[in-house]
């Protein structure tokens, strides 16, 4: 399937999908101004040309236990490639990890976590995080307040 340049109707369904994924497509259709069928056939071409990848619920972190949120800055022994995938693997089986970054700079990866408290973060970091391979140094930056969270993207007019 060729992949088509997105216009401003398509633009307009990913910036309401992204403030309400369960809008219903006649509500959907109204709000960017096209009839039901047409605005479904639309979001089908947006997920099956990966635009949208999925649609979740996003949940209340103090309401299931996971109020603090702690950023770790993760320094490997060795920067090769057996054992940043060694490393990629060992996080992707840490439910605790919601994201990991790797980037350039003083140290390899920043990775976000969020615990219960400070003692189930204690256990997080040395049991899981620092016991992983090749991890040589962790520093942890826990968020004493959040300013800004959210997973919508700004979709820009321009691409």
């Amino acid at each position: 399937m060729s992949e088509k340049k997105l216009d401003r109707i398509d633009r307009n369904i990913l910036r309401v999908l992204q403030e309400d994924g369960r809008v219903s497509n006649v509500e959907l259709a109204r709000r960017v101004n096209l009839s039901p069928t047409p605005c479904l056939e639309r979001v089908k071409r947006l997920e099956q040309s990966n635009y949208i990848k999925g649609y979740m619920a996003t949940l209340n972190p103090v309401k299931i236990n996971a109020s603090l949120l702690v950023y770790v800055q993760i320094t490997l022994e060795k920067t090769t490639s057996a054992a940043f995938e060694e490393f990629k693997k060992s996080m992707m089986e840490i439910p605790e990890v919601l994201e990991c970054h790797m980037v350039s700079g003083g140290f390899d990866y920043l990775i976000k976590v969020r615990a219960a408290d400070m003692a189930e973060y204690r256990g997080i970091l040395g049991d899981k995080l620092a016991a992983t391979p090749w991890v040589s140094q962790t520093h942890s930056y826990v968020v004493m307040e959040e300013v800004k969270n959210t997973n919508i993207l700004a979709v820009k007019d321009n691409f």
